[in-house]
Formats: structure tokens, C-alpha cells, sequence
């Protein structure tokens, strides 16, 4: 791509990230003006204005790459990056250049073009997203790599100004001291006798996200939907319907994944893992068809989740007289997201039997749709129920008054407060939320 053009999508990376805080500025303007009259008013519009004129000033596009320049540092391209082991970790991330066209395995370096991602200080991320986006099959920081300065000294107004720039931006390239970390995952290799090396493997980011682009194309891109209608008409297509059985997600960061990495970031925390077990022999679990919900009385809810539940009660019996801190609530969410994996483990065998058994259940009308939904396929009303989504709070409320009912003792006392926090949890309404994905993609 030629530098004009290069030139254009840097002007406009920067308009658009001004516009957008300008946005964002004048709706908290409106906000702040709003109630008042006369001096009060003129005094408030003359500083807001001035707070305007300063964020566009901020995003002059000579001044906004000086400032970018100069947080380069705080960030590296990597392609290997270490707090995914750990999101504390302190050490060195890599950036791995190896080709290897013949290899017989998988790994970074058989990627023709590996993602490049990016660590450090996510508030310099906005650094990382202007290097690496691609326009028409370029990129500045590809540019930068093949020693293409055209683009930014353009923008210049002087070569000591186009040295500063390139002095910064090459920052996320510089070789530093390669560190591990007490929290990095390290592992002796024996070299010889007595003899070994120090391995501190990596997750490979860029492996990562060749991965959930492949994966989400064959099961949300348009071709894929395309291709499971004709198998859904009984109708031939000339490409292969492409799933994968069995796959998991791992999230990463929790609420922030931009802390963890740039492309974590994008990805939304998620990263895929497809199943590499052995097949097993697992006892065929019967669906719950003769009663009217699985969290009642010695249930299959209370089945499949009585060690957490014991274990939890426990907990909060031992803390019931200790002042709530930081270290109890951690805990307490921690058995609570033990239990909600194992319900919605059980949740997922059962969805995976043969759909349509819900027909002839006395199960409430919510929980068929959660534990059947593969009904939908062949029962249209049943689908539109299904998507209508309303009956999701249902499941939710069910589990929060079963959850109240299961850790009662005489010692301790639940109530609504604790009702609402088992009915906020943020695993239920993902595991919930993941399933209706799951569904659209199959059901599109």
C-alpha cells in the first residue's frame, strides 16, 4: 500500500478515536449544564469549552503521534505472551519469527501469518491497535518492519519530529532482557547428568486467535449457515459441514481481558480448546421426566452439586461471625462457580440426548427449554419460545431459591439479598448466554 494511503488511515484512526471522546465529553457537558442558570451556566460552558478545545488539541494528529510515540515503550509485539499463565506474572512475552513450512505438527511457526499481538500497559493499547490494523493488506507497523517511513513523514513537520516518531514505534520491536517470574510456569529439562535447562513455556496468542478465527467461520460465518441449511433441507452442497464436538472455552482476564493482551482483548477473553481425551465409558443419564423441576427436594440439581453445596455451608457457617472482607467474598464466589459448573455439567449431558424427550416430561415449561433445546429443531412452537428468552429468568430465580433452600441452617439465615447475589452470578447468565450462541449458530 502506498504511504498517501497509509497516511489517510492514520488520520483517520485519530479522528475517529477523537470523535469518539468528544461524543463521549458532550454528553457529560449536556449532563453537567443542565439545572443551572446565568453566571453559574457561563462559568460551567467556559470551562467545558476550554476541556473541549483541549481534547481537540490532544487529538491533533502531530501532537497525538508524538504523545503515541512516546508510550510505545509500554507496550511489546509479541507473538508468545506470558500472562496468560498467569495475569500477575511479571516476566518476558516473545516475539517468535521462526518459519517451519515442512513441520509435521502444529504450532506458531507453520502460520503463514501469525497474529501479532500485544502486551503491556493496556492504556497504551490505543498505540497497539494504530500499529497493527490492517488497510488494504498493510499496516503501519508492517511498514515500520520493512523500514517504509513514508506515511509518517508526511505527517511530520520536520525530520527531527519523523526521528522521534520512529524512535518510539520501534520501542515495540527492541530485544529487552529476557525475564521469568515466579508465577511463570518453568520446568527443568534434563540435559545430562546433573545438567538441565530452565523452560519456561509460553502460550503461543498468535496460535490462539488462527485458532478462534477458523473456528467461529465454520460456526458463525455466513458459508457455514449456508451449508447446514442445505443439510438441514436434506440438499447437497459441495463443501463439507465442518463442526467440532466436544469443544471447550477458557476465558481469560475475567471482566478486563485488555490486561491480559490486545488480542485476548478482541477475542472478548475467550479462547478455544478443542477435546483431546480418550473416549470414555460414561453411564447414559435418563432425562428428568416425571417431576416438575430438577431443584427440588434431593434432586438431580442436588445430586450432581451436594459435595460444593456441603463444603460451602461449611464456609459460611465458619465466617458467619467474621466481618465480610474481600478474602470471604472471593471464596464464597469461588464455591459458588465450583457449583455452577457442575449443575451446568449435568445440564450439558442431558442436553445432548436425543432431542424431543422434554415432550412427554412434567417439567415446567422454562426448564424444557433449557434442558431440551434441541426440541426447537423439529417443534416450532417450541422455538419460539425458545427465542423469545424470557424464560431464562425463570431458570435463573428457580436457582437462587433452591441455592437458599440447600445452605440453610440453623445458624445461618437467607433472605432476599442472598436470593438476588446466587441470581447475579456472572458464570449462570454466561453458561446461559453461551448455550443461546450455540443455539443460533445451529439453529440459523
Amino acid at each position: 500500500m502506498s504511504g498517501e494511503k497509509l497516511k489517510v488511515f492514520i488520520l483517520s484512526y485519530i479522528n475517529t478515536r477523537k470523535q469518539a471522546k468528544l461524543d463521549t465529553f458532550d454528553k457529560e457537558a449536556e449532563k453537567k449544564r443542565s439545572g443551572l442558570s446565568g453566571d453559574a451556566l457561563s462559568l460551567v460552558t467556559l470551562e467545558l469549552a476550554q476541556a473541549r478545545r483541549d481534547i481537540e488539541l490532544r487529538h491533533e494528529a502531530r501532537h497525538w503521534l508524538t504523545d503515541a510515540a512516546s508510550r510505545a515503550g509500554q507496550i511489546s509485539l509479541v507473538t508468545h505472551a506470558l500472562k496468560y499463565t498467569h495475569s500477575d506474572a511479571k516476566g518476558s512475552s516473545v516475539f517468535s519469527t521462526m518459519t517451519a513450512d515442512d513441520s509435521q505438527t502444529l504450532t506458531t511457526s507453520t502460520l503463514l501469518q501469525p497474529a501479532i499481538d500485544a502486551v503491556g500497559n493496556a492504556a497504551a493499547l490505543d498505540v497497539a491497535k494504530l500499529l497493527q490494523t490492517e488497510h488494504e493488506g498493510d499496516s503501519l507497523v508492517a511498514a515500520l518492519q520493512r523500514g517504509d517511513n513514508q506515511a509518517l513523514e508526511a505527517l511530520a513537520e520536520s525530520p527531527a519530529q519523523l526521528q522521534q516518531w520512529l524512535e518510539g514505534f520501534r520501542q515495540v520491536f527492541s530485544d529487552k532482557q529476557l525475564s521469568s517470574h515466579k508465577l511463570a510456569k518453568q520446568v527443568y529439562f534434563p540435559v545430562g547428568q546433573g545438567q538441565y535447562h530452565l523452560l519456561s513455556p509460553l502460550y503461543s496468542t498468535s496460535l490462539a486467535q488462527a485458532l478462534y478465527q477458523r473456528i467461529n467461520a465454520t460456526r458463525f460465518g455466513e458459508q457455514a449457515k449456508i451449508i447446514r441449511q442445505a443439510r438441514k433441507n436434506q440438499q447437497w452442497h459441495e463443501q463439507a459441514d465442518i463442526s467440532y464436538p466436544d469443544l471447550a472455552v477458557q476465558y481469560m482476564g475475567g471482566t478486563k481481558p485488555q490486561n491480559i493482551s490486545s488480542l485476548n482483548s478482541v477475542r472478548g477473553g475467550r479462547s478455544y480448546l478443542l477435546s483431546c481425551a480418550p473416549p470414555e465409558w460414561n453411564t447414559v443419564d435418563h432425562p428428568p421426566l416425571h417431576h416438575g423441576s430438577i431443584f427440588r427436594e434431593r434432586g438431580e440439581a442436588d445430586y450432581h452439586t451436594s459435595t460444593t453445596l456441603n463444603q460451602m455451608r461449611r464456609f459460611l457457617l465458619r465466617v458467619k461471625d467474621i466481618q465480610n472482607n474481600r478474602d470471604i467474598r472471593q471464596q464464597r464466589l469461588t464455591y459458588l462457580d465450583q457449583l455452577i459448573d457442575q449443575l451446568f455439567f449435568y445440564v450439558a449431558t442431558i442436553q445432548n440426548l436425543a432431542p424431543g424427550w422434554s415432550a412427554q416430561s412434567k417439567l415446567k415449561p422454562a426448564q424444557q427449554l433449557w434442558l431440551d433445546p434441541w426440541r426447537a429443531k423439529t417443534d416450532p412452537a417450541f422455538r419460539l419460545e425458545l427465542e423469545a428468552g424470557d424464560w431464562q429468568q425463570s431458570v435463573v430465580e428457580e436457582f437462587s431459591h433452591w441455592l437458599n433452600r440447600r445452605l440453610k441452617h440453623e445458624a445461618l439465615i437467607f433472605g432476599d439479598a442472598e436470593r438476588k447475589e446466587w441470581a447475579s452470578a456472572v458464570l449462570f447468565k454466561r453458561r446461559m448466554r453461551e448455550m443461546e450462541d450455540a443455539l443460533k449458530g445451529e439453529l440459523a
